[in-house]
């Protein structure tokens, strides 16, 4: 018999996007401009590349109804008038494209919908966990990574935002303006990370300091993948009655299996 979910709507239906968004509905968004963040142009041609490859159809191949819910591109954004503010980059077009997706998902999810959001750099993860805990506050969020993507504006030497994220929906360091809009719904209990392996040390001492569980590649290695998962289940939602966010970032992969990153982790 098929089980139900309590936060997804009948019959399953996936909306999708690109930012990119999928409708279970799965709704698919696939974003483009995000690739801004990481500085190197390619990242923000793979979430419309995924959908010609047949992303929308294997979805729909697996029971979901899909809704495709466009190719957002962000075209009239532009980065060269986007000075620095301290040596944050392109600060007000992350902050403008973020925003988007987090109404955007938010949106889908009230309408119990499992979103499914295809971007560029993990600065879009902004968007994307601020829409569903608006939606689901107690949702957990599960990340994905090479890397923890918790650098704070005191502890970030490449003012990059992506790799900042996880420290803005946490509400830690020191505040900028124009990501107001991020509110820190995200509890330090609710966040487990698998498969680090690149830390920088601020990052280290954010995460003893929150006491923030990570399991890295050692952890992976040693008791397999499918008992990683479990373990970071039992840490963030030890019921499984919680909605989960995962999210992940394609250099949680080795190199060698997945080169199309901007940030490869050997």
């Amino acid at each position: 018999m098929a089980t139900k979910c309590r936060f997804i709507a009948e019959p399953k239906t996936a909306a999708a996007r690109s930012v990119f968004m999928i409708n279970v509905k799965v709704t698919l968004i696939p974003v483009s401009a995000i690739q801004i963040a990481v500085g190197r142009p390619g990242v923000d041609k793979g979430p419309i590349h995924l959908v010609e490859a047949g992303l929308i159809e294997q979805i729909a191949d697996l029971g979901w109804r899909v809704k495709f819910d466009g190719h957002h591109q962000f075209e009239d954004v532009d980065a060269a008038s986007d000075p620095p503010i301290g040596i944050l980059k392109n600060p007000r077009l992350v902050s403008r494209v973020t925003e988007a997706v987090a109404k955007a998902v938010g949106g889908h999810a009230c309408n119990g919908e499992l979103t499914v959001t295809l971007g560029g750099d993990h600065s879009l993860a902004l968007g994307t966990v601020s829409g569903t805990l608006s939606a689901h506050p107690e949702a957990c969020l599960i990340w994905i990574d090479a890397h923890a993507d918790i650098n704070t504006v005191e502890t970030t030497d490449s003012g990059n935002i992506h790799g900042m994220p996880v420290s803005f929906l946490l509400g830690i360091g020191n505040q900028v303006s124009e990501f107001s809009w991020v509110k820190p719904l995200l509890k330090a209990d609710r966040l487990v990370y698998i498969g680090l392996r690149d830390v920088d040390a601020g990052e280290k001492r954010i995460l003893r300091e929150k006491n923030i569980k990570a399991f890295s590649m050692h952890e992976v290695d040693k008791y397999g993948i499918g008992k990683v998962v479990e373990m970071a289940l039992d840490h963030v939602n030890p019921n499984r009655d919680r909605p989960i966010h995962l999210s992940f970032d394609v250099d949680a992969l080795d190199p060698s299996v997945a080169p199309s990153t901007g940030t490869p982790v050997f």
